[in-house]
């Protein structure tokens, strides 16, 4: 993984006017310093990974390289409700319980993202936390259109709605208190808004986690709230942040990304249909690829700036990077790609070429936890011996790929299975 700095930055670095500042393990935390005088002179303005810029579905790149400066907060606060509208409001499309094909693939990861970016391009417009799908996928065909107006009439899901818009006024007045409470120079003031504002924050993400709406609906529908549970959860540690409680910080970032692996793992688990699986499969492998990178880097600088020693943070403290050079040009949009088909798609089109549902669902699993792979190489280890197959052994399997891995695994079960009867 590396950072990208601006034109002038990047030029610094590579003429050793500029250092990229890592961690005592080596780990780059994006982030540069002078040369000669050791002051901080700028964040890095993106992160690639792969010879791909990172654009996380509900990770927040900029709260994660410059949590404390105000610019970067505000921009990371329209980032996530830009997020949470796009995607509170494509649960109106899959409605509850179980749902068609044909509107999953309405609001898969491909379009998401596109409206993710017509939101930022205020193309759309967020209103209780939602967006008016009807005119955002009027070119889809009259049947989406048809199957909104269906899942709008709905008892049920009326219910959910109405959850998910209370949710989504907490956490705006939440935020919007995070932002008074930065501009207060009172400390105790400050540290009590903030105080309030986890509260809200709180009673939000209890909405969004609500098992009972959570069981009512299906795998596709659990992860987008799951998604909108954890833009929460980030906006929780970037409180923190602001009264520079690293541990904190930490313990939050920690947690979420525990959770993000456990509320897949789950999601992965209520999968029945291969309609559920094509929507799937590409949206945590983009979470798995983008967004964790993305809390593990924030979690890289917080374990950074708790080691470094009182001289070190004083010029950390003292550093004024909005008058430097990183400010000469324009930020990088990270979503310029998003009208090219997302990489995740492409490679879930490919593997399905070459797999079956329960395989599919295994590498997802494997992807998420790879632990899990342990117990199905054994299982081959043990059935490829008494076949009689030489080069099955463990240290060949731990080389493969998940693909590998899972279809052998399910080419045994199947050979088994055919021995019994």
């Amino acid at each position: 993984m590396l950072f990208t700095f601006t034109p002038a930055i990047q030029a610094g670095i590579d003429a050793g006017k500029y250092l990229q500042v890592f961690t005592s393990s080596g780990v780059p935390i994006g982030m540069a310093r002078d040369a000669a005088t050791g002051q901080f002179v700028s964040h890095a303005i993106g992160m690639m990974n792969n010879g791909a810029a990172l654009n996380p579905l509900v990770a927040i790149p900029q709260m994660a390289m410059s949590a404390g400066q105000m610019h970067q907060m505000n921009q990371g606060f329209q980032a996530v409700q830009a997020s949470l509208g796009v995607l509170q409001a494509t649960t109106a499309v899959i409605g509850v319980g179980t749902v068609a094909g044909v509107a999953l693939s309405a609001v898969n990861l491909w379009q998401t993202l596109k409206l993710r970016q017509d939101v930022k391009q205020l193309k759309l417009d967020v209103r209780d936390g939602f967006i008016d799908l009807k005119k955002a996928l009027k070119d889809q065909g009259t049947e989406i259109i048809q199957h909104i107006d269906e899942v709008a009439q709905d008892i049920k899901f009326e219910q959910h709605h109405l959850v998910l818009i209370q949710a989504y006024g907490r956490f705006l007045e939440a935020t919007k208190l995070m932002k008074t409470a930065m501009s207060c120079q009172d400390k105790s003031i400050r540290n009590a808004d903030l105080a309030n504002a986890r509260q809200m924050l709180s009673e939000a993400l209890g909405d969004y986690n609500n098992s009972h709406l959570l069981s009512e609906t299906c795998a596709a529908g659990q992860l987008r709230r799951h998604e909108c549970a954890w833009a929460i959860e980030q906006t929780i540690a970037l409180s923190y942040q602001q009264q520079n409680e690293l541990t904190a910080v930490s313990d939050r970032l920690s947690h979420l990304q525990d959770k993000i692996r456990q509320d897949a793992l789950s999601v992965v688990d209520c999968c029945e249909t291969e309609d559920e699986l094509d929507f799937l499969f590409p949206e945590l492998t983009r979470i798995h690829d983008h967004d964790l990178l993305v809390l593990e880097t924030w979690q890289n600088q917080v374990y950074w700036k708790r080691s470094l020693p009182s001289s070190e943070v004083k010029l950390l403290q003292s550093a004024d990077f909005s008058n430097s050079e990183a400010t000469t040009t324009p930020e990088v949009s990270l979503d310029s790609n998003v009208l090219a088909e997302p990489p995740e798609q492409l490679l879930y089109e490919e593997l399905e070429q070459k797999s079956h549902f329960g395989s599919l669902l295994n590498q997802l699993q494997f992807m998420i936890k790879p632990e899990l792979r342990r117990e199905q190489e054994a299982y081959i280890t043990q059935q490829a011996a008494i076949a009689g197959y030489k080069s099955l052994v463990p240290d060949n399997l731990e080389k493969a790929s998940n693909l590998a891995v899972a279809n052998l695994y399910w080419y045994f079960q199947v050979r088994d299975e055919s021995e019994e009867e």
